[in-house]
């Protein structure tokens, strides 16, 4: 009489080996991009204008402001704004930071840049006076408009 012992069949995986690996590489890769598109990159926390400050903005005066482009040392394209602010008010201002605004031909943000324009290490400014400052931008986008940037005093250090 003949052995009639079934033999079983060898197990076949639902999935080879090539599919799951890339299923599993596309996984992980859908969901790097997804962190990396909701992290975003990490924005520095901009302080706050204080309401004593914001009050304080129409005491102060920006004039002569003006843009021009020269080429730095190593042929770069660098933009300056200068101009001047004038303190109209009575209180000594130890610092001044000014946010810089750029746009692209379609009215969309390119570039937000805080920059100082008073310092209290160059001895900040004091009530009637005027100083200048200058303001060079040497990594603009190349989306920018090419027009001055809209200018906002984004924070005031009374001294």
């Amino acid at each position: 009489m003949a052995n009639n012992k079934l033999k079983p069949e060898p197990h076949k995986p639902l999935f080879s080996l090539p599919v799951v690996l890339f299923l599993a590489i596309a996984i992980a890769l859908a969901g790097g991009f997804w962190y990396l598109e909701r992290s975003g990159p990490p924005e520095a926390q901009a302080p706050v204008i204080t309401p004593e400050a914001k009050a304080y903005v129409r005491n102060l005066g920006l004039s002569e402001v003006a843009m021009k482009a020269t080429e730095n040392a190593i042929h770069q394209q660098v933009v300056e704004i200068e101009g001047k602010i004038t303190n109209n008010g009575n209180r000594h201002l130890k610092s001044v930071l000014l946010s810089c605004i750029f746009y692209d031909p379609y009215g969309q943000v390119v570039l937000k840049e805080r920059v100082a324009i008073v310092r209290a290490s160059t001895g900040g400014l004091a009530p009637a006076e005027t100083k200048s400052f200058r303001l060079p931008f040497d990594s603009l986008p190349q989306s920018w408009n090419q027009s001055l940037p809209q200018l906002v005093i984004a924070e005031i250090i009374f001294g």
